[in-house]
């Protein structure tokens, strides 16, 4: 049932951004933006971790756990080191994941030829 519920809180949530790719006008760009904004926000409002408890990888996975991890440790390190820690908490948060996309990414371009779109 754990998995379940995993995978359609995680699909609904890349349904939505499917959803408004087809139907808007708003950019994918936009959208991923937006989906990290939703991700602070529900973080700073205390919301995010009871979502996170029930749903886990299913919203902790997509781009709105991103958003929840920069907003978590710009919180911590306000509190730790004030002001300063605004601008530092979010990145030493992420920093792992951050590392992981630029590696991967380097890989992937060394391994594969970009295409333009037609």
């Amino acid at each position: 049932m754990y998995y379940l519920w995993v995978f359609l809180i995680g699909g609904f949530i890349c349904m939505l951004g499917q959803v408004l790719i087809i139907y808007t006008n708003i950019t994918s760009a936009r959208i991923l933006v937006t989906f990290v904004l939703i991700g602070v926000v529900l973080q700073a409002f205390n919301i995010f971790d009871p979502i996170s408890t029930f749903a886990r990888a299913g919203v902790n996975v997509p781009i709105i756990g991103f958003g929840a991890s920069l907003a978590k440790g710009a919180i911590s390190a306000v509190k730790a080191k004030g002001l300063l820690g605004a601008f530092t908490g979010g990145l030493e948060a992420t920093a792992g994941g951050i590392a992981a996309a630029i590696i991967f990414a380097f890989i992937f371009s060394l391994i594969f030829k970009s295409k333009t779109k037609n």
